[in-house]
């Protein structure tokens, strides 16, 4: 039996990089997976049939987990297509760089709209259906960045670092009823967004880090696959670091 066999989980944002990552892992473990774009449904499509080789229901919905009434819609249609949701995976992010002194105001509150309050949007619908049931686990995708902070991502840290106080306090509101809530905070992981990047650029950043090498859409998908699973019953409320030793 595969360990996510008769399971469902939503992710958010899984079109490209870390997302579909994790999306294949769920579904090479035996979950369905519903799963979020906004604006990619070419890839988005792809995605849904390369999911389903695996033996899966896969499903993608156009949806701004940003946007707190599609997210109330989003959760009612996944639950009508697939009559469940297990887990949740808040995946949905972006980043828009600069220094503070250069950052505009609807820079700082276009990335905490779209990393900080989409996690709050989706956890709040999704806790109907997980009270009812008992039991669930909700997956946050934070940063390292949001654990040490980093110049020239004041906005990026500061939604990201909101993800981890969000994600403990859920855990404490939810945990008599069975409902898990943890941080998962990526390193350096590369994926065709880093790919672009000055080669020597990346080149110091793998020596700087313990492991030697950046970390892969994998590594962080198969820490997220242990945590909607059974395997990780009593834990919650954690921020587990996927970064090769990076903040050690």
């Amino acid at each position: 039996m595969k360990l996510l066999e008769g399971k469902v989980t939503l992710i958010t944002g899984a079109s490209r990089g870390i997302g579909r990552g994790i999306a294949i892992a769920l579904a090479k473990s035996g979950s369905s997976v519903a799963f979020t774009f906004l604006s990619s449904p070419d890839k988005a499509a792809e995605l849904e049939k390369e999911l389903e080789t695996y033996g899966v229901k896969a499903k993608g919905y156009k949806s701004d987990a940003a946007d707190f009434k599609a997210a109330e819609e989003l959760i009612v249609r996944v639950l009508t297509d697939f009559g469940q949701i297990d887990a949740v995976v808040n995946n949905a992010g972006i980043t828009k760089d600069n220094l503070l002194m250069r950052m505009s105001e609807e820079h700082f509150d276009d990335v905490i709209k779209t990393n900080l309050k989409s996690v709050f949007n989706i956890t709040k619908a999704v806790q109907k259906t997980m009270l009812k049931e008992r039991k669930g686990s909700i997956i946050n995708i934070s940063s390292v960045v949001g654990v040490k902070g980093n110049a020239g991502q004041a906005n990026y840290a500061a939604s990201k670092a909101g993800i981890i106080g969000f994600t403990k306090s859920i855990a404490l509101e939810l945990g008599s009823r069975n409902i898990r809530c943890n941080a998962v905070a990526p390193g350096f992981i590369e994926t065709e967004m880093t790919a672009v990047l000055n080669p020597d650029v990346v080149k110091q950043w793998r020596e700087a880090i313990p492991l030697k090498r950046g970390g892969t859409p994998e590594d962080v998908a198969n820490l997220v696959v242990f945590l909607a699973s059974d395997m990780s019953s009593y834990i919650t409320g954690q921020v587990i670091n996927v970064d090769g030793g990076m903040l050690t």
